[in-house]
């Protein structure tokens, strides 16, 4: 071998040698980054500042896993160059967009006096849009792994939330006042529990881990949704479980030995099912199934909507500061919570911003959808129907930056095999040196 050679030889060993360093670095840095703002819930974070509590100064009102990602982001992008292939591209300018227009509405609500709003525009929408552009600047090989932690903290909260139940002892602090112990594992409220273990769920059977292993997160996380005693998140985790088993495709089949096993399978389910239900009632874990399902939570949750009678049309075309609105929900409606995402977003922005508002999140998110596989579908329109059931996606919640990471992490990839020069792209500046 010549001299000039072998000096490029070592040279491109070298920096082999330097990207894989960089990946592991950024791996850990973003996984940090990640698990700190999903599992440090608003209760810790006012143990330190003023996170929800009133008073405080803005930067108070943003989470430190929402700081340590946006300072995260522009190393990534910027450090070194990384490659765009096929639909990414597309997500990649949609992210953009995304973020821009989420971006604008923050000085929006400064001026019309809801400054105190813009936090959760920022912790809740902006941080995502963030996050979708770290995962992209990443490779696919670390993007799968920051789904795998996702995915192994969901099931450990699942895990931490049935002993909770367990035990009526909580890990985590939790200030809430309720007639019923329901266990949060490492969410902030237990239908956040509920919803998280529903959702990922749908993502289990994407990840490449053995299928004793893929049946066991399944199993782990549909019995923590169970103990959060979140019924919707429950039932659509039921569901869930049987389209999946039912519509996703077993590989190495044929068609007719598929739906036989299927059969057979569906049939062990359905026998397991029933016993697990009866262990549960008798473990107290669905006490609130109990009764009725239209109970004072249920109700709730539809006289809320009376609100939109006790404001004016003003308030209901312009939008309305949310402490005022609180206030009037408290006083007239006696109800100490607004738990429905379409009320705030319509009384906060007004009718007109919040249509443009609820259709910008179904884009983005029916966006990323876009080549993705059929769990990762049914994950996700689960996710979206245990958030219109509670206020996950009209507050402080990581919920989806969640779906964000699963739906990058676990995407298609059929630009493999393919040559790179039709396929991708190079962003961002080139590597020094």
């Amino acid at each position: 071998m010549s001299y000039p050679a072998a000096a490029s030889e070592r040279l491109s060993s070298s920096r082999a040698r330097r990207q894989n360093a960089l990946s592991l670095l950024f791996f850990l840095c973003a996984a940090f980054a990640l698990l700190l703002r999903f599992t440090v819930s608003p209760q810790v974070m006012n143990m330190v500042v003023d996170y929800t509590a009133q008073g405080g100064s803005f930067y108070e009102k943003l989470h430190f896993g929402t700081y340590a990602i946006i300072l995260l982001l522009p190393i990534v992008l910027f450090s070194r160059p990384f490659l765009l292939h096929g639909d990414e591209i597309g997500i990649f300018k949609a992210l953009i967009r995304y973020s821009v227009l989420m971006f604008v509405l923050v000085p929006y609500l400064f001026v019309t006096g809801r400054a105190g709003s813009s936090g959760f525009i920022i912790d809740t929408y902006l941080v995502a849009g963030a996050t979708g552009l770290l995962m992209l600047a990443l490779n696919a090989e670390v993007r799968r792994a920051l789904g795998d932690v996702v995915l192994g903290m969901a099931i450990l909260s699942a895990v931490i939330g049935t002993i909770e139940a367990v035990t009526q002892h909580r890990l985590l602090p939790y200030g809430l006042n309720e007639l019923q112990f329901r266990p949060t594992g490492l969410s902030a409220h237990p239908l956040a529990l509920g919803a998280l273990c529903a959702t990922t769920i749908g993502f289990v059977p994407l990840t490449h881990w053995r299928i004793w292993v893929r049946v066991m997160a399944i199993f782990l996380l549909f019995i923590g949704c169970a103990a959060s005693g979140a019924r919707a998140a429950l039932m659509l985790a039921t569901a869930e479980i049987l389209i999946l088993l039912l519509f996703v495709p077993w590989p190495g089949l044929s068609l007719k030995y598929e739906r036989q096993a299927k059969f057979v399978v569906l049939m062990f389910t359905v026998t397991g099912g029933a016993v697990l239900v009866a262990v549960l009632f008798a473990g107290g874990l669905l006490n609130r199934f109990s009764n009725t399902i239209f109970d004072e939570n249920f109700m709730a949750r539809v006289t809320i909507y009376q609100v939109f009678g006790l404001v004016s049309w003003n308030d209901i075309l312009f939008g309305m500061n949310v402490d005022d609105l609180l206030a009037i929900v408290r006083q007239k409606l006696h109800l100490p919570y607004i738990e429905s995402a379409p009320v705030v977003i319509i009384l906060l922005f007004g009718l007109p911003i919040a249509l443009l508002f609820i259709a910008l999140i179904f884009w983005f998110v029916f966006r990323l959808l876009r080549g993705a596989p059929l769990p990762a579908w049914i994950g996700t329109i689960t996710f979206l129907l245990a958030a219109l059931s509670n206020n996950a996606l009209s507050s402080k919640t990581p919920d989806m930056t969640i779906i964000v990471v699963l739906l990058l992490a676990y995407r298609n990839q059929p630009y493999r095999n393919q040559p790179e020069s039709t396929s991708s792209v190079a962003a961002f500046q080139p590597e020094a040196g």
